[in-house]
């Protein structure tokens, strides 16, 4: 297959990382998938705080090629993957926060949503760039057994219950990828997706 990395800007950008980022752990295909985040947020910080399980991109290649359901969040990831998405594979996308017209008593809007979501898509692919209580409820939902994800992108921003959320992830048995600490975000998530496709498209 042709490469979607055509723009002479991006191989630049790429050019750039690949002299300044130095010596690092990563495999080629988590390589493609630091280089992407940090070609969206120009920091260099995510060369430590990234963190793959052992098959998490052998089982996203597969996944995704084979037209598993995107489950996001936000809308905001969504914008930042739909292009690559329609270019590639064409995968379902939902959106969390939008399946759900009212929270449920003691939990947020996405927080509903996304707990909907892992009743309608057990065996999905969850991004989650923004909410940490979607990523708490979907952490809950894969402890006790109700959904088993292809992969979990677990990459929300913020100061309370991030952490925490991000602990609980790394915690369950499940193929994945997490930010360390506060950092992360809408743009990451799409960032870590949209590499991911490219990874597999390119490998089909």
């Amino acid at each position: 297959m042709a490469s979607l990395f055509q723009h002479p800007i991006l191989q630049q950008s790429f050019a750039i990382i690949d002299h300044e980022i130095g010596p690092h752990r990563f495999t080629p295909d988590e390589y493609a998938v630091v280089r992407r985040v940090i070609h969206s947020t120009a920091d260099f910080d995510f060369k430590q705080e990234i963190r793959f399980s052992t098959t998490a991109i052998a089982v996203a290649k597969v996944a995704l090629r084979a037209t598993t359901p995107l489950i996001l969040d936000v809308n905001m990831v969504k914008s930042g993957i739909q292009t690559l998405v329609k270019r590639t594979f064409q995968n379902p996308i939902v959106v969390a926060v939008d399946q759900a017209h009212q929270a449920l008593p003691g939990k947020t809007r996405t927080e509903t949503g996304m707990l909907a979501c892992c009743r309608q898509y057990p065996g999905a692919i969850y991004i989650v760039g923004n909410a940490p209580t979607a990523l708490a409820a979907l952490c809950e939902a894969i402890a006790v057994g109700w959904v088993n994800p292809a992969l979990v992108i677990g990459v929300p921003v913020g100061f309370v219950g991030v952490e925490a959320a991000k602990t609980q992830l790394a915690s369950l048995d499940v193929p994945q990828i997490l930010v360390d600490g506060r950092k992360g975000g809408s743009a990451v998530a799409s960032a870590i997706t949209n590499a991911l496709l490219v990874l597999a498209w390119e490998t089909v």
